[in-house]
């Protein structure tokens, strides 16, 4: 088949579509296989993604084989390990009304052809990770890259194809009219991943064909600090989860919550926590990544007079670096804490104790992840059971959605629907109920 002229959107869900029909992609051979070739272009390649990822945000080597190619490697060898036995079939007891003789039991079916939208955040992970479960599932599959990390959309436009089934996954790039495009489309299912205002386009769009969605959205994600803590860890591990990527993370640590001498002695511990990731002159370090394009740049240094600068404030334009920022004495309603940050500025915000601390994150909406730092079982237990979150982490921001066998997703304004290991066949699958009686 002759891929030198663009199809259309139209025409590639058609001929994916007639694919799937054939029954192509069900069998437990194909999908695995596609797996396999999936990981073969992830470590055969990984220079070529490194080198994409350091030109669209600045991530060093080893911040890119750790949180896009590697965790996509270890994503496919989970599944691949676990994978017949979460497709076999599930036994359902049956009412004694209907005889001994009869059977039932649910089975996993592929949906169809599924559309994944992936973000610029992390541009690779997050378009290649939905996508083998989709893969694992048995569907067909169109992938949509983020044209705001063109390089690494490129690259991937150029891989997926050498190394997966063209006839049953297509990459297509480009930016608004392109999707827009897509999204006209009748797809089995769409998983999109990004910010709520475009989950809401995507839910729309979706609604007209009756097509079952997973939005894997954002939100300010708190984390409380609770008095008493070592706030050298707590800072360190704040630190690291906060400016992994320059910030530009959705489940980084939005803003913290501690009480007012607390907060004093954590400013301080955040410089030294900084300065031991990034040195001295964090523009300097090959570790610290850059600001996805000017019009975020722009956004996120208008941001910086809500508070006191207490670590940080550098920015220069010309190179898109916001420093590692600390914020102190910001008030709930400053413009920092109206939208998610999305970037390397983390503000400090007092509450008296606990009570105020739950009250100020159920008045806002669901976050995609809570962080919580403290010894105090009863201050655990109280947040797990008063508030809602997509996630909850103690004591180590980010890592739970490394963990394959937790489900990965969002609640509220957060997202709808969940992915990783066991959880990514649940979603791009239909879970069918089958009742067997013999006829004699």
């Amino acid at each position: 088949m002759n891929h030198s002229t663009p199809e259309r959107p139209a025409d590639i869900v058609a001929r994916l579509r007639a694919t799937f029909r054939t029954g192509r992609t069900k069998p437990v051979q194909w999908r695995t296989g596609q797996l396999r070739r999936l990981r073969a272009l992830l470590t055969e390649n990984g220079a070529d993604l490194a080198a994409a990822l350091h030109a669209d945000l600045g991530k060093s080597g080893t911040e890119a084989h750790r949180t896009e190619i590697d965790f996509t490697v270890r994503e496919i060898d989970h599944t691949l390990e676990h994978l017949a036995g979460w497709l076999r079939p599930e036994p359902a007891p049956v009412p004694a009304y209907l005889g001994a003789d009869a059977t039932a039991w649910t089975q996993y079916d592929p949906l169809g052809v599924v559309l994944v939208i992936a973000p610029w955040n992390y541009p690779a992970q997050l378009l290649l990770a939905p996508l083998v479960g989709a893969l694992a599932s048995g569907n067909a599959v169109v992938a949509k890259p983020s044209e705001l990390a063109p390089v690494t959309s490129a690259t991937l436009a150029r891989l997926i194809p050498a190394y997966l089934d063209t006839d049953a996954v297509a990459v297509v790039e480009g930016g608004v009219p392109e999707t827009t495009a897509l999204l006209a489309e009748r797809f089995d299912h769409i998983f999109y991943t990004g910010n709520a205002t475009v989950g809401r386009i995507v839910m729309r769009a979706a609604a007209e064909h009756l097509t079952p969605v997973t939005l894997e959205l954002g939100g300010k994600s708190p984390a409380f600090v609770d008095r008493g803590t070592d706030l050298a860890v707590v800072a360190d591990r704040l630190a690291r989860g906060k400016f992994l990527n320059a910030g530009q993370t959705c489940v980084a640590p939005d803003y913290v919550l501690t009480d007012p001498q607390t907060a004093a002695d954590l400013e301080t511990a955040l410089a030294h926590a900084v300065q031991g990731l990034f040195g001295t002159d964090p523009a300097a370090s090959p570790e610290y990544g850059r600001i996805v394009n000017e019009r975020h740049f722009d956004r996120l240094r208008a941001l910086l007079g809500s508070g006191r600068v207490a670590v940080g404030g550098d920015s220069d334009r010309s190179t898109r670096y916001i420093a590692p920022t600390v914020l102190a004495d910001v008030a709930p309603e400053a413009p920092v804490m109206q939208e998610e940050i999305f970037g390397p500025i983390l503000p400090i915000l007092t509450v008296t104790g606990l009570d105020e601390a739950i009250d100020f994150i159920n008045d806002r909406d669901k976050p995609l992840a809570l962080y919580v730092f403290s010894g105090s079982e009863e201050t655990r237990e109280r947040i797990a059971a008063e508030t809602s979150s997509g996630g909850l982490g103690h004591g180590l921001p980010l890592a739970h959605l490394t963990v394959s066998d937790l489900p990965f997703g969002g609640v509220g304004e957060s997202g709808m629907g969940s992915y990783h290991g066991r959880y990514s066949i649940e979603t791009f699958s239909h879970r069918k109920a089958v009742l067997d009686k013999p006829l004699g």
